[in-house]
């Protein structure tokens, strides 16, 4: 399947919408591990919790699916690749890994995926990057290490770190294949039906890996405790499958239409902050100075990132000197 980059039509109009759009996902993203921990602990398994959430959203997005069911014909490929790598892969490498290694350095192994877009954009499709991207992408990985405090629980699992690093080759494949026709005018796929479409294979996919016949169903019609308050399950669940999951991937794959895919995975670290911000507020789990500190860090590389999103208009980025325009759009939860 060949990938394309894209380019803003809209100027600056179009890179703020898009910059926008990317920072609602991974404000979207970054809050599911509060509405799921609770949950967890009232005896869901991890699994479970993920196959809830991603067959939960593949119904709530079928009527698009019903309404764009030309799609498995005309892009087969990218409907199958969007639903084994943005949904159920990035999912699946990144429960096994966990259960490996520890969280701090699972998350900082996914979210080197903005390092390896920029890979993939310079050494397999020879365009060059823009020197705010790749600096951004330094500060968000430095500053996302601090947020996750990785020192804290450092150990070597070859196997683990090899299913995290398969955790972000998926996330790569959530932002390139998020842009895939964004150029092709009125022949593009409509990205909310690719999203609908790559729900419905996550599901089936991880149906047969997290086996919800086992689950405990009833857990679901009690409730959960979030910070020593009692939570319906089932609003935890409302909050996982809408706002984690189909506000998420709506948001975040619209936003590559408009942003690079450099850009937007750098955007897509701010997740973790968030998360670990949401965590402090909502279930009492204090932040330390170098996370706050490391949380800046992320934002200051965001920041510095989204100054190269691209213009359509106009030649290739130069590598080099003043003013570098730039290529295309993402597609990180994640």
């Amino acid at each position: 399947m060949p990938v394309r980059t894209s380019e803003t039509s809209q100027g600056s109009h179009g890179k703020g919408v898009g910059l926008g759009l990317a920072l609602v996902s991974a404000l979207a993203f970054g809050g599911s591990g509060v509405a799921a921990k609770p949950l967890i602990e009232a005896g869901l398994d991890p699994l479970h919790v993920v196959w809830l959430r991603v067959a939960g959203a593949a119904l709530v997005m079928l009527p698009l699916a019903v309404r764009h069911r030309a799609l498995p014909r005309s892009r087969p490929a990218l409907l199958a690749g969007f639903g084994l790598l943005a949904v159920a892969g990035v999912q699946a490498c990144y429960f096994a890994a966990l259960s490996r290694i520890p969280v701090g350095v699972a998350l900082l192994v996914e979210y080197l995926a903005p390092a390896l877009v920029l890979g993939w954009v310079r050494f397999v499709q020879r365009r060059p990057v823009t020197r705010a991207a790749a600096l951004g992408v330094v500060l968000a990985a430095g500053g996302l290490a601090c947020v996750v405090e990785v020192w804290s629980g450092l150990s070597f699992d070859a196997l683990g770190l090899l299913l995290a690093l398969g955790a972000a080759c998926c996330q790569v494949g959530y932002f390139v294949l998020s842009d895939q026709g964004s150029d092709a005018g009125d022949e593009a796929p409509d990205p909310l039906g690719v999203i609908a479409y790559g729900l419905l294979v996550g599901a089936a996919v991880l149906t047969v890996v997290a086996r919800p016949w086992s689950m405990d169903w009833s857990v679901l019609a009690g409730s959960a405790r979030m910070n020593g308050t009692a939570v319906p399950a089932g609003l935890l669940l409302a909050w996982i499958v809408l706002l984690a999951t189909v506000v998420a991937y709506v948001t975040g794959v619209l936003s590559v239409r408009r942003l690079s895919p450099q850009v937007a995975g750098v955007v897509a670290c701010l997740e973790a902050v968030i998360a670990t911000v949401l965590a402090w507020v909502l279930l009492g789990e204090h932040l330390s100075a170098p996370q706050i500190a490391g949380g800046a860090v992320v934002l200051a590389g965001a920041f510095i990132a989204q100054s190269s999103a691209p213009s359509r208009k106009g030649p290739d980025p130069v590598a080099s000197g003043g003013a570098e325009r730039e290529l295309s759009a993402r597609g990180t939860a994640a």
